[in-house]
């Protein structure tokens, strides 16, 4: 499944840029998990490394990381560059859910 396939969700789709390599990606990946072991169906969570998916990360211009974009139905509804607290993905998933 292509990326512009996953992000045609009408469940918001979180989307997490990293790279292995990356210290604040590292203690960022497990509030990502958390989301999704917390929201289940209510979101979709996909993690894409930005050195395996350089095109990718290139044209959506990730400049840094980690990056946090969230979709619903193809449309980028947020995007946000650095960690993230839990609550306040949370809450923005939930804002874009209600639409």
């Amino acid at each position: 499944m292509s990326f512009k396939e996953i992000i045609k969700s009408d469940v918001p789709v979180l989307v997490d840029f990293f790279a292995d390599w990356c210290g604040p990606c590292k203690a960022f990946s497990p509030i990502v998990q958390e989301i999704k072991n917390e929201m289940g169906e209510k979101v979709r969570v996909i993690k894409i490394d930005v050195d395996l998916n350089q095109a990718l990360a290139q044209q959506l211009k990730v400049m840094s990381i980690p990056t946090v974009m969230i979709y619903k139905s193809g449309k980028l509804e947020w995007r946000e560059t650095g960690m993230q607290s839990k609550n306040t993905l949370i809450h923005k998933i939930n804002e874009i859910a209600q639409g």
